[in-house]
Parts: structure tokens; sequence; C-alpha cells
């Protein structure tokens, strides 16, 4: 039986612990006993009592399945095969095993290793069942017990809320852990990169050649690992990409709260908030089979050179990728700003423009600004569209007829294939993600006091 069957299992057993408890505690108010919580709240109590336990067992157990099983299997392995290896020719040996148990053979293993893939998937089945015993044991037993505890002075409202609270209380410890895993993750290897490379280099170096040599006479690998033409390319697309969503989505939302009657709005709106869940790379077809040749050609019928991968064409796309997000955040924050304010523009002899222009837009500033952080946010962090219609050459360039590219997809290009962080050129994509995050943090952290100011004004 495999772990999400258990799960299910163990979720049915909980909703029956809750019709149970509910059940038994409404019979004992029946009665006429007085009782201290209602009979949901005891059915919440052994729905919980018997959940957690056995769904926290099967966590732990999966986690440490794995490592004890792969303890036995080497302990099980002959001498001729483990002694003087090394940790990583163990994990391939490992690996090999496990591929042998899956039946994907290759050649003729030695028949070590095929006893041992047949041992592998003994242990497995064996720890499977006991997973499964031991996981509807302990739900069983916890149910049983929470229902010995149904009665009229018991306070089961109370032991729900305190579970709940810790439930609330862990997650967001694992919510706070993961963050700081990450940036650890993040800061460690790029401190790994910049001690190799240097810091001013890497900031303020126009050159981005991310290639190591091999040897002294090979061509294009000078290992050149300034990145300004890199950020450059992120802030080049991602205006481009602003300066068609912006006027777009903030225009269109001042339309459907204002000016459009229900029937416009209730056609229009679904129709702007599809965009949204247009997949990314369905924009990135567009823009290469659409845009970028319609600009091409736009351009050399015009006597212009326009690159086949271009900023603009790029750019153009992820501005309408965009739109909804800055159409949804504007369009409510609009909505929201009380009536009474309008009444007071009108009564003074404010136009509809003039109310718009010098009372709504200000009121609503701060939800309009967080969707433009939104979009920005998603600008910078957009690669598919770029990879596809900007291309990957870094280039420091005002022109958006060329093509350019940005930090996210040169972290996608330094990460393929190469997995062994011990070299410059796999450790630079670290160092981009570091100053991407700092850039983001900085970003939200100046649309926060932006929000604020404003806030304080209108409220």
């Amino acid at each position: 039986m495999s772990a999400t069957s258990l799960l299910a299992i163990v979720l049915i057993l909980s909703l029956i612990g809750y019709l149970w408890g509910r059940a038994s505690a409404a019979s004992l108010k029946s009665t006429g006993q007085g009782m201290h919580s209602i009979p949901a709240y005891h059915g919440y109590f052994i729905a919980l009592s018997c959940g957690i336990p056995a769904f926290l067992l099967v966590l732990v157990w999966l986690a440490a399945q794995s490592t004890v099983i792969d303890t036995l299997l080497i302990a099980g392995l002959p001498a001729h095969i483990t002694d003087g290896v090394e940790t990583s020719r163990m994990s391939l040996i490992l690996s090999e095993i496990k591929s042998i148990a899956g039946g994907r053979i290759f050649g003729t293993p030695d028949p070590a290793l095929i006893a041992a893939a047949e041992r592998y998937n003994a242990l497995r089945g064996t720890a499977s069942l006991a997973m499964v015993v031991a996981a509807l044991a302990v739900a069983i037993a916890a149910m049983s017990f929470a229902r010995s505890r149904v009665s009229p002075e018991f306070r089961a409202r109370n032991r729900v809320d305190g579970i709940l609270r810790w439930i609330l209380i862990v997650c967001s410890i694992l919510a706070i852990l993961t963050t700081l895993g990450i940036i650890l993750s993040l800061v460690i290897e790029s401190m790994a990169f910049f001690s190799r490379v240097s810091v001013f280099d890497f900031l303020f170096g126009m050159e981005w050649s991310p290639q190591i040599a091999m040897r002294a006479d090979q061509v294009g690998s000078s290992g050149a690992f300034g990145a300004v033409p890199v950020f450059w390319g992120t802030i080049f697309i991602s205006a481009i990409a602003m300066f068609v969503a912006l006027p777009v989505g903030l225009f269109s939302a001042i339309y459907l709260v204002e000016y459009a009657d229900k029937r416009v709005r209730s056609f229009v709106k679904p129709l702007l908030e599809i965009l949204a869940g247009i997949p990314t790379i369905v924009y990135g077809f567009f823009a290469i089979l659409t845009v970028a040749p319609f600009i091409r050609d736009l351009g050399t019928s015009m006597g212009l050179s326009v690159a086949s991968n271009s900023a603009l064409a790029a750019g153009g796309v992820m501005g309408i990728m965009l739109i909804p997000f800055i159409s949804s955040f504007a369009d409510d924050a609009i909505s929201a700003v009380p009536q009474s304010m309008r009444d007071g523009a009108y009564a003074l002899g404010a136009t509809k423009a003039e109310t718009v222009r010098q009372v709504l837009l200000p009121a609503a500033l701060p939800g309009i600004v967080g969707g433009v952080l939104l979009a920005v946010s998603r600008a910078i962090g957009e690669t598919m569209i770029v990879v596809m219609a900007a291309g990957l050459m870094a280039k420091l360039t005002a022109n958006p007829l060329e093509g350019v590219t940005t930090v996210t997809v040169q972290i996608v290009t330094l990460l393929i294939g190469d997995t062994e962080f011990d070299s410059p050129k796999t450790l630079a994509a670290f160092g981009l993600g570091l100053v991407l995050f700092i850039t983001t943090l900085a970003l939200n952290i100046v649309a926060l006091q932006v929000v604020k100011r404003y806030r304080e004004r209108y409220e």
C-alpha cells in the first residue's frame, strides 16, 4: 500500500472518529446533562487525536525508511564490493541496486548486486507493511483513547483550540525555517563563488562570459563574470514590459470601475483575467512565432536592423502577460474607495475625470502599488518568454531591437547539465540569485514605505 493510500485511510478514520465523537456527545446531551462543549467539538477532538499522530508517524517513517534500508543493504553486501569504497562510489552502487530492483538492467550485473536488489524489494515490502500496521494501530488506539474522554465536563473546545494553536505555531516555524534555509543555501554558495571571483568584478564588470577554459588555447572560454550586461538586460526587458502593462492595466481598471456598465464589465473583466491563466510557454510561442517576426518585418520595411530575438518582442509580450495583475489590483483598490469621497468631489463641482485623477487614484494608490510590485516581481523572475524571444547573449545595449538576456535565464543556463557546485561557472548562478534576492527585497521595502505613507494620509 502506498503512503497516499494510507493517508487516505487515516483521513477516513478521522472522519469516522468525528462522527463517532459527535454522536456520543449528542447522546449525552439528549439525556439532559449539561455539556461544557457542543457535540461538534468532541468530534473534532477525536478526529484530530486520530489523524495527527498517524500522520506524523507516516512522515517520520518515510523520512527514515530510505536511510535504514540503505544501511541494511550496505551491511549485507559482500566484502569485495564494500572494502575500501568511497562514499561517492557507494552511492553509485546503491543507485545500481535500485535500478536493478526496478527492472532497469543494463548489461550483465554482478550476481551480488542482483541478490541485493531482491533483498531491497523485500525490505521495502516489509517496511511498507510495517508502516501500514503501525499507522493504523496508532490511529485506532488514539481514537479509542479520545472517545473515552467524552463526558459532560470534558473541555473539548479548549483542547481543540489548543491543538489548532500548536498546528499554526508549527506551520509558522516551518515557514520561517524554510525561508532561512533558502537564504542560507543561497548565501553559502554565493560566498563560495565570491571567494573565487571578485565581488567588484562581478557587480561592475562589463563582460559576461562564464565559461572556464579547459586549456590555454581554448577559444570562447574567457571566464569573464562581469554581470552588468545581465543586470541591464533584466532591467531593460522589465521596463519595456511595465511600459506596456502599467498604462493598459491601470486605464482598463479605471474604465471598468468608473465608466463601463455592468454588462460590459461582466464580459471584459473575465477576459482580462484569462490572460493570467495562460502558461508562460504559450506566451513564449506567441512572442517567437508572431510578435518577433512582425517587429522584424516592420523594422525591415522602415530600414532598421532588427535582431531575430529582440528585447522589444520579449518585453512587449511580457507586458501583455502582466496586464491582468495590475488591472485586477487597481480594480479592487479603486472599487474599495468609499463612495462618499466620490460624492464629495462631485459636490465641489469636479468632473468624473477630475475625480478619478485627483481623488480616486491617490486614495487607491496603496493597492495600485501592490499590483505594480507584483507585476515587477513577475517580470524580473520571468524566464521562458525571455529564453524564447530575447535570446541568451548578454549585451549592454539600449536598443530594444537587439537581443539581451536576463538574470533568470542565465541562472537556468548555468545550472543545466553540470550540477557539481565546484566551478565558478556553476556557482555564478548563486551569485546572480543573491543579487536578485537582495534587489527584490529592497523593492518590497520601498513599496511598503510608499503604501504606508499614503495609507496614513487617506485612512
